[in-house]
């Protein structure tokens, strides 16, 4: 461009030196005065000299037009190169976004297999709703610089000038915009599916919370309970489970009441010790009635028979012998899988069966009565069924116990109160003439021995 300048400079101020015409002369440029219009129309000492012919007009102008288009040129030729700078640098990120590889390397032209769930995001903060609300707003910037650029319609400079000297603009092409396009969507289909991800692990932890919280509070409320229990036990006894019921008479107003209820079980093991000489047979040392079914859960020996289980009004025969008159630790298991049952006396297992009240859940809400049989719940006794004797250590649980652990409640080697009835003496209420008195098991059953 400068040398075309120089060439047009040349061409108007010497004119040529027409191949030294007949007069010898020849034509001299002098130094333009600052500001004055470029041209060879000035003297010497910088004054004026009118040009006395068009063409030389013309080329002043033509010249002007040049200089003109050359700042123009200039000025887009700079625009054109930020443009270019600032979509490479867009390009850029897209492509490291989508095509980055597990090992953090690009994938060559011919591996453009998208790998999905693979985090192209960086590190994600470790809350969850922040986590989200960073997402979605990187998902929005994206979405907005793609209508940016469909709004320009991602024009890039072409290498040709129009006719008036200003450089034309052409479109990006069509396969490279669709590229981009692809490119974006697959980036924001990854960021959606981590922010569902995001969201079902969120919801997880919530309630793997919730569950934890209800189980802590369940535990302080079962501790707080026991607390409250042994603070207004009866200080007369050593331990709140040093204790025994008496039940002397065979009446149908003496009787114990358990205070606390049974869940909904599957399973249980009912543990006690018994001391009775009565016959014939000992009685009923402990039911368990609902609503509708005062037959439940029932030890009984009624008459000449032998001690009989029942369950919802089942019955099954056990073999234990406990009218000798001195103290015997029992054990009564079941399962409503098969209405499985066993039958321990002393630590030692004397009998088993099933198909007792099989596949039935025993059913929560009802009252537990020591020393006599429900024809209703909580009442109407008969006086030919109670129990006469003495009883301690009723624990209730709701699985089976193994048998090492009931030959250790029977040889006194173990203690471990029913974690549904425990026998403390806050939770158990005499009637009718019964009476509790301190016993501490182990040791009388031991001087009886």
């Amino acid at each position: 461009m400068l040398i075309s300048v120089v060439g047009l400079l040349y061409l108007v101020c010497g004119r040529t030196v027409q191949s030294q015409d007949a007069t010898g002369s020849r034509f001299v440029c002098n130094a333009i005065p600052p500001g004055a219009e470029p041209g060879c129309g000035y003297g010497p000492f910088g004054s004026r000299v009118q040009s006395s012919s068009p063409i030389e007009d013309e080329l002043r102008n033509t010249i002007i037009q040049l200089r003109e288009t050359i700042l123009q040129q200039k000025e887009t030729i700079v625009s054109q190169q930020g443009t270019i700078k600032e979509l490479n640098t867009k390009l850029t990120r897209c492509e490291a976004a989508a095509d980055e590889s597990p090992q953090g390397k690009p994938r060559g032209p011919g591996s453009r297999r998208k790998e999905y769930g693979k985090n192209t995001m960086g590190d994600l903060p470790r809350d969850p709703t922040e986590t989200i609300d960073q997402l979605g707003k990187t998902m929005q910037t994206l979405k907005g610089r793609l209508e940016n650029l469909e709004q320009q319609r991602l024009l890039l400079p072409s290498a040709n000038l129009s006719a008036s000297g200003v450089s034309a603009l052409a479109p990006l092409p069509p396969e490279l915009r669709e590229l981009l396009r692809q490119r974006l969507g697959a980036l924001e289909s990854q960021l959606l599916r981590k922010v569902a991800e995001l969201e079902e692990e969120r919801s997880q932890l919530y309630n793997e919370t919730a569950a934890h919280r209800q189980r802590t509070e369940s535990t302080l409320n079962s501790l707080l309970e026991r607390i409250t229990e042994l603070e207004k036990s009866n200080n007369a006894f050593k331990s709140p489970e040093d204790f025994k019921v008496s039940l002397p008479l065979r009446t149908n107003y003496l009787y114990g009441r358990i205070k606390k209820s049974l869940p909904e079980m599957y399973a249980f093991t009912v543990c006690m010790w018994l001391k009775s000489s009565a016959s014939p047979g000992i009685g009923t040392p402990f039911s368990y009635g609902v609503p509708g079914q005062a037959n439940e859960i029932v030890l009984i020996e009624w008459g000449n028979n032998p001690i009989e289980l029942l369950v919802n009004d089942k019955v099954a025969q056990l073999p234990l012998s406990l009218s000798d008159g001195r103290w015997h630790h029992i054990c009564i298991t079941w399962t409503t899988r098969d209405g499985f049952w066993e039958a321990y006396q002393d630590g030692e297992r004397l009998g088993t069966g099933d198909n007792l009240a099989p596949w039935h859940p025993i059913k929560p809400g009802g009252v537990i009565i020591l020393g006599q049989e429900q024809d209703i719940v909580g009442g109407r006794f008969d006086a030919t069924q109670a129990f006469v004797g003495e009883l301690s250590q009723f624990n209730m649980w709701d699985r089976v116990l193994r048998p090492v652990d009931i030959m250790g409640l029977a040889n006194c080697s173990a203690y471990m109160p029913g974690n549904v009835v425990p026998w403390i003496d806050a939770n158990v209420e005499v009637f009718g003439g019964a009476s509790k008195a301190a016993l501490e098991i182990c040791e009388d059953r031991a001087f009886e021995s």
